[in-house]
């Protein structure tokens, strides 16, 4: 007689993050993170973002995690908006294991940094103007945050 299939544990993450942007000669551009994909070697670009220290606010994970993966300092304008997924990976023991995942994401000023003081984390940071941002973003979810934030940023 065959068992009946079980499915693997679940794990639900918490992470933060922000979409950075800076405003010069009457142009609004974006930052996002790229990161080489294992098998293709392709940069997948993302808003950047990571999990939350112990103590810390969704706030205060967004601005850090800017600054590493950035090099970047930045200040929280406003929300921007949560995106949820699914994905899975293999836990210390290998064994398979199911992650739900939220990440809040935040609309940010840069205020100063520089590109050269991020952390290896990230293969590429760049600037893209809005609409190159909106379909350079690797993943639908934040597109639609991109295209969220260009009406935010041109009200």
């Amino acid at each position: 007689m065959t068992q009946p299939a079980t499915r693997p544990p679940l794990v639900r993450e918490f992470s933060a993050g922000g979409l950075v942007y800076r405003q010069r000669a009457g142009r609004c551009m974006v930052v996002l993170a790229g990161r080489r994909h294992a098998q293709t070697a392709a940069l997948v670009w993302t808003i950047p973002k990571g999990h939350l220290e112990a103590g810390e606010s969704s706030e205060m994970a967004a601005v850090r995690e800017v600054r590493e993966e950035t090099g970047l300092v930045a200040v929280i304008d406003r929300r921007l908006g949560d995106v949820t997924y699914w994905y899975a990976r293999r836990d210390e023991a290998g064994a398979p294991v199911r992650i739900w995942k939220r990440v809040r994401f935040f609309l940010m000023r840069a205020t100063g940094g520089r590109f050269a003081d991020r952390d290896a984390e990230m293969d590429a940071v760049r600037w893209f103007q809005l609409d190159e941002a909106e379909t350079a973003a690797s993943f639908e979810n934040e597109r639609l945050l991109v295209r969220q934030a260009r009406q935010m940023l041109e009200s």
